[in-house]
């Protein structure tokens, strides 16, 4: 039989036969740490005579017994899928298994919390690992309820997507028995079992009923949690998607739980919502994490209704659910809470991520074709979420923001609990705003690739305009020219600051369009196009802009304008049309006023990457010292306390390369120096000493000693990145020897030493690894989980190298593996990364 990536044809085929109506699932938890108990009865209806399967990743099959009778569990399961045959109109299938736990944060994930030895265990279903939990038509328009029974130890807490029942205790175990669902695809169920501390609230709906509230963390973590703010925003968020969507919250209950070891930021279980426990804050955070949580706590609420409630029935859809939970979450924020510059965050941010990923050769259309499971695997990137939020904003200022929301409100009555494609919510725009979107969504959603747009300015010996025009270009590869709506805002110098004298708001179709309105102007110091942010595209400055920006960036008042400023330098930058020491003289002259914790943390981590990779290498290590001597000084001048000193040491310790910058480090992470208003808490602390690491001035001892005063999963995962950052080549072996040879690291420790591998100054010891890397590939993804692979394979791959022997080694692996669709995806944008940063060295070097 086939293996477990299943395909979209069969997905398609197994929905015409089968038609589910619900599921009775029983777990025993009580059965030791390997394996659990799955008994799993399902009702669905079928063709007669038909045959099918059913999705199981087990350790053992029992017993399958298809409407009262035994079939032999040897030969009708493979351990991946169970053969069903000779269907009748009416099924009843019951499967008894063994399932396995997993360290990898699919399926069921089980943690042992090495501050009290505590079991905890959590469900990640999505894409399709809900079957190695319970037997399951694994696709998510094979929809059904689901019921769930758990035997576990009594003092649990025990949650799924129904209100928790009191349990039927049996000795040191009990037995709960949850209600059944409504209608829901199976990614979207979950279950999160052990010693959780909880806090309980709750609201009341729109509709009048009253919502129980839930939050849930480690016992150990538990007293971080800052129970009354969170709950604060998901009654902002509650009362906000209410209003605007005008269907009441369509569950009996909204628990959020902060789980150990989690993939992702979070995950919309149907009033079960898992958040990575980087969102409980043991130490100080910047402003910038403070925000994103708000921004993930909501994007998980308007998935309540947009994607679960309302399902897409296949995952080239998987858009629908992601950038319209990206957009709802970002106009949400900037709404209904404190944090109103959520639309800059997401310029600074988001639109970065979906350029960058539209640049790559991988990039797609917004609908994705989605051939398989793996398929879907490797397109939660940045088109699916960031620039598919991007369109949507576009999409809203083209229709009407009240026109979008009336057509959304219809589409949630009409296809409740239902699946959907993307016509079904267009036609429900296409009514409300009067529009036809069918040529929009050709242009917008149907083809791939980011336009560029470029002013012209042809003006008089004194300045005055003669001609302006906005030039569009296309990558070659996808050379559609699309229509914008965009602002273009002129900024002239006064007393010291750049205040926008001008705007216009004009619309761009074509590869050049003339902006008759701002002839007989004077050519102010700088022109802004897209000012406001309306559009999707890259924008450049004119040659006299770039130079005023690079002098005068931080004299912009409005932090929406300095972030498309400091995006527009980062993009051309990139593509090698401005020179990397000029993005390094833009960042260091201008970054320390900057005010929006998001834009400081964007820009600081891309100065890293020019310094390190983009600049000539013959002044890579200059410019890394300039760069963390700068680094130090923006750190000693900034405000006591505030979140760019806090930022500027943080990366500072990440940056670091001499010894004056390790004795900085280690005054201050001994205490015989000190920066007013910063705390060293434990979590900088693992900074601190990494970037001694990073510099061969601490070691095993040093770590060994830090993890021994903060033996938590954290200090374990911020160990495991420090190991992996010695700047040796055995460390670098070891580290990649640690990940590849043995499967037993769980999901953490796994990226944070893949974070650790790829932390140097000096990449050469990295080059003892170029071999093993290219030949460890094809068993990496044959052999582990894809979470665990993509890791592997994206984390472990040399980048920092940068190198014309990185480049050929890596097309030589791709000439000789024509094979793996979605491995191949993974390694071509590796490679796409090195090749461009080689292009951005020689434009330094010119």
């Amino acid at each position: 039989m086939p293996g477990e990536n299943l395909t979209r044809v069969e997905a398609q085929e197994r929905a015409a036969l089968v038609d589910v109506q619900s599921y009775e699932i029983d777990l025993d938890l009580t059965t030791g740490p390997e394996i659990f108990r799955s008994s799993t009865t399902v009702r669905f209806t079928a063709k007669a005579g038909a045959s099918t399967f059913i999705d199981a990743l087990t350790r053992t099959v029992h017993s399958v017994t298809l409407n009262g009778t035994a079939l032999d569990a040897a030969s009708v399961s493979d351990g991946v899928r169970i053969q069903l045959d000779d269907l009748a109109e009416e099924n009843v299938l019951e499967v008894v298994a063994d399932a396995e736990y997993t360290n990898s944060g699919e399926g069921l994930h089980r943690f042992v919390d090495p501050v009290d030895n505590e079991v905890y265990l959590y469900t990640q279903f999505e894409v399709p690992d809900s079957r190695r939990v319970f037997a399951v038509f694994e696709q998510p328009d094979l929809k059904a309820t689901f019921q769930f029974t758990v035997t576990a130890p009594a003092a649990w807490e025990v949650v799924s997507n129904q209100t928790t029942p009191e349990p039927v205790v049996n000795g040191e175990n009990g037995t709960w028995t949850f209600a059944p669902t409504p209608i829901l695809s199976s990614y979207v169920t979950a279950l999160i079992m052990g010693p959780y501390a909880v806090v309980r609230d709750q609201l009341t709906s729109s509709d009048g009923r009253v919502i129980p509230l839930g939050l849930f963390a480690r016992k150990s973590l538990s007293q971080f949690l800052d129970s009354d703010y969170i709950f604060e925003k998901t009654r902002q968020g509650f009362e906000y998607y209410e209003a605007k969507f005008d269907y009441a919250y369509p569950f009996e209950k909204y628990d959020q739980l902060f789980v150990p070891e989690f993939n992702a930021g979070a995950m919309e279980n149907a009033g079960a919502i898992t958040f990575t426990e980087t969102y409980v804050f043991r130490s100080k955070v910047t402003d910038a994490i403070k925000e994103r949580r708000v921004v993930t706590i909501l994007h998980e609420l308007a998935h309540m209704w947009f994607g679960d409630l309302v399902t897409m029935k296949w995952w080239n859809d998987l858009w629908l659910n992601e950038s319209f939970a990206e957009w709802a979450s970002t106009i949400a924020t900037a709404e209904a809470t404190e944090w109103t510059e959520a639309w800059t965050t997401f310029q600074a941010m988001e639109k970065s991520w979906a350029y960058r990923q539209d640049q790559l050769p991988s990039t797609h259309p917004v609908v994705a074709t989605i051939n398989d499971l793996e398929d879907v695997q490797v397109n939660f990137d940045g088109i699916t979420y960031a620039k598919g939020g991007s369109v949507l904003k576009q999409l809203v200022a083209w229709v009407g923001i009240d026109a979008f929301f009336a057509g959304v409100a219809a589409y949630f009555k009409k296809h409740a609990y239902g699946n959907t494609e993307l016509s079904d919510l267009l036609r429900e725009l296409e009514i409300t705003s009067g529009r036809q979107l069918g040529e929009w969504s050709k242009l917008w959603l149907e083809t791939a690739g980011v336009n560029t747009l470029r002013p012209e300015i042809v003006t008089t010996p004194d300045g005055t305009i003669k001609s302006f025009d906005v030039v569009q270009t296309a990558a070659v590869d996808y050379p559609t020219i699309r229509p914008h709506r965009l602002a273009i805002g002129f900024y002239a110098l006064e007393d010291g600051q750049l205040v926008r004298k001008h705007r216009v708001e004009i619309d761009v179709d074509g590869e050049s369009t003339a902006v008759n309105e701002l002839i007989g102007l004077e050519k102010p110091a700088l022109v802004l196009i897209n000012d406001d942010d309306l559009a999707y595209a890259k924008v450049r400055l004119d040659e006299e802009s770039l130079a005023v920006a690079i002098e005068h960036l931080k004299d912009i008042e409005n932090p929406l304008a300095r972030a498309i400023v400091w995006g527009s330098v980062w993009d051309s930058t990139r593509d090698a049309e401005t020179k990397p020491a000029d993005y390094v003289r833009l960042v260091l002259g201008n970054i320390a006023t900057e005010t929006e914790s998001t834009t400081i943390r964007t820009t600081l981590t891309q100065l890293g990457t020019v310094a390190r990779a983009y600049v000539d290498p013959a002044e890579r290590a200059a410019t890394i010292e300039h760069v963390g001597d700068s680094l130090w000084a923006l750190a000693q001048g900034a405000e006591a306390g505030s979140d760019a000193q806090f930022q500027f040491v943080k990366f500072f310790a990440n940056l670091a390369s001499t010894p004056a910058h390790v004795e900085a480090l280690q005054g201050l992470l001994n205490g015989s120096s000190a920066l007013e208003g910063l705390e060293i808490d434990t979590d900088l602390s693992w900074e601190l000493l990494e970037g001694l690491v990073l510099n061969g001035a601490a070691g095993s001892a040093e770590i060994d000693a830090a993890l021994a005063k903060d033996n938590t999963a954290n200090g374990a995962q911020a160990a495991a990145r420090a190991r992996a950052t010695a700047p040796t080549e055995e460390a670098k072996l070891a580290a990649f020897a640690l990940l590849v040879d043995s499967d037993e690291q769980p999901n953490t420790i796994v990226r944070q030493t893949a974070m650790g591998f790829q932390h140097t100054n000096d990449p050469v010891s990295l080059e003892a690894v170029v071999e093993k890397y290219f030949s460890s590939l094809t068993t990496i993804w044959k052999n582990r989980s894809y979470h665990i692979a993509e890791t592997l394979i994206v984390g472990l791959y040399p980048a920092p190298l940068a190198s014309q022997a990185l480049v050929d080694a890596t097309r030589a692996w791709l000439d000789a593996n024509p094979e793996t669709p979605a491995l191949r995806r993974l390694v071509t944008e590796n490679l796409a990364g090195v090749e461009r940063a080689l292009r951005a060295q020689a434009k330094d070097a010119s």
